[in-house]
């Protein structure tokens, strides 16, 4: 450990946190959420909170899905892909009856339900392939990033290119086959829509269980974590359920508050359609900059988009979280082989969320929840790719299927 390293509570084992990082990144932290406090108003500065904390508990639980997939493929261990779907039925308990009730607090909300068409099939299966190779998905890409990796900085920086070549493309996509934005809970009631949900998510749950039993015999055990109360708190790692819970209640707040569920890939199209129009490509001539919603977010300041500000807390809360932990260390020794890994992945889940309206967040996890039937043709198309994405991992001198 370093000279910046604060034992700050001797007779807590492992009590322990890097002190001049942990302090700059909670001091630009809460500067960051006055400005945006000043520059919009207060209701956006507490989106950004709630972008801190996803942050937070992304880091400490290690809570992505890149790699809870890879280890179902490749070592037939379900126990991460179980939270992610304990983690989905909470919030869709939550959010199916919510948005049948259209304005529960009294504010308009609406959830993540999108087309089923062409392009969902193609872009899903795209980003999933993009984020084996990248390392990382929506939400890892940004912890991951926060938390020092530089080679996860090298795929965000082509996530936002792949994103902006998105939004050129995709009214040519949409022109090809599609149903309209399908809703169980709006075809089948509450009810219905519930037991629709919790039956395909409990299936799924019942096969990463057969699979894994059949291949180990038993179910993996939880790890025991080499910290207890305080220090596991600020060190990790949080336990994978329980993150799981959080999250879909920090979701549940995104819905309530900023009146749609958390999402993550819309912010990056925009930042870089923002720096395209800072280099003189003219993105506003552009369809899909011409629709309502994406030209009101291209016409005002970053600050004012929910997505945007929910990433930067993300990734200063990452940050944050990774200081605690005593592991903020940017590393900038990367192999070449892998780094092309790193863009390949991050072109490949920009253009690949775009058309497939969201990324592991915005259509899995908020899609599903919402009801959305393009959030399980998501996850399907989605779990091929990253199939694809593993056996091709190799072939960069990164791990992938081992005999």
């Amino acid at each position: 450990m370093s000279e910046t390293t604060l034992k700050a509570r001797p007779d807590v084992p492992g009590f322990d946190f890097d002190k001049g990082p942990a302090a700059i990144t909670a001091v630009l932290f809460v500067v960051v959420g006055i400005a945006i406090a000043q520059a919009v108003d207060l209701h956006q500065a507490v989106l950004y909170g709630l972008g801190g904390l996803l942050g937070i508990s992304l880091y400490h639980a290690s809570f992505g899905f890149t790699g809870g997939w890879r280890r179902f493929s490749v070592e037939k261990r379900g126990r991460a892909m179980r939270a992610q779907l304990l983690m989905i039925g909470v919030a869709a308990a939550a959010f199916i009856p919510m948005l049948a009730l259209g304005s529960p607090l009294g504010n308009p909300i609406v959830g993540a339900v999108a087309p089923v068409g062409t392009s969902v099939l193609v872009g899903a299966f795209m980003f999933g392939l993009g984020m084996q190779l990248g390392g990382g998905c929506g939400s890892g890409t940004l912890f991951t990033g926060g938390g020092g990796s530089a080679r996860m900085l090298l795929t965000l920086a082509f996530f936002i290119i792949g994103a902006v070549i998105g939004t050129a493309h995709l009214p040519m996509w949409l022109e090809l086959p599609s149903l309209p934005p399908m809703s169980v809970g709006r075809e089948f009631g509450v009810a219905g829509g519930l037991a629709v949900t919790f039956g395909g998510l409990a299936l799924v749950a019942l096969m990463t269980v057969i699979v894994e039993k059949r291949a180990h015999g038993s179910l993996e055990a939880t790890p025991k974590a080499p910290r207890a109360g305080l220090a596991r708190l600020f060190h990790g790692p949080w336990p994978l359920v329980w993150t799981g819970l959080l999250l879909a209640g920090l979701n549940i707040a995104t819905l309530l508050i900023a009146g749609h569920p958390w999402s993550i890939t819309f912010g990056f199209g925009l930042w870089g359609a923002k720096i395209a129009q800072g280099i003189g490509i003219p993105v506003e001539t552009w369809e899909f900059w011409n629709w309502a919603g994406p030209a009101k977010a291209l016409g005002n300041s970053v600050l004012e988009d929910n997505t945007s500000v929910m990433n930067f807390g993300i990734v200063i809360g990452a940050a944050f979280a990774a200081a605690l932990a005593g592991k903020f260390a940017p590393k900038v020794s990367v192999p070449m082989a892998s780094l092309l890994a790193a863009a390949i992945g991050g072109l490949l889940m920009g253009y690949g969320a775009r058309l497939a309206f969201g990324c592991n967040i915005g259509a899995f996890f908020s899609g599903i929840a919402s009801g959305s039937v393009h959030g399980w043709l998501w996850f399907v198309l989605a779990f091929a790719g990253s199939w694809v994405g593993i056996a091709l991992r190799p072939a960069f001198g990164l791990d992938g299927f081992r005999k």
